[in-house]
């Protein structure tokens, strides 16, 4: 069974569909955050772009496998992203697999 978040909410007659996401790295709402990151949804696959961290941190491989699950969650087979590698930027592609467990996706209201 797979375990996937509905990008698409209907009230009446509209259905409101996510295409995007502000990802900010903070342990509270509203404090100076370490880390931002916009991600786009198109059909099956996330782009990431504007990955900006605070000097003193970095984006770890833990991050990344956060970003991971948080695409698989909504559904997508693919996330893509730039890189700046050799003094260019390179459009990294990976292939994501469905999620076999079940997991409860945590939505916390902010104010």
């Amino acid at each position: 069974m797979t375990d996937t978040t509905s990008r698409f909410i209907q009230l009446d007659n509209w259905i409101f569909e996510v295409k995007s996401v502000r990802a900010i790295k903070v342990n509270s709402y509203g404090k100076p955050y370490n880390a931002i990151a916009n991600l786009s949804f198109n059909g099956n696959s996330a782009y990431i772009d504007g990955l900006m961290t605070r000097e003193e941190e970095n984006f770890s491989k833990e991050d990344y496998q956060i970003f991971m699950r948080f695409c698989k969650k909504f559904g997508m087979k693919q996330m893509q992203f730039d890189r700046f590698k050799n003094n260019q930027f390179k459009l990294e592609t990976v292939d994501l697999k469905p999620i076999e467990k079940e997991e409860t996706l945590k939505l916390t209201l902010v104010r």
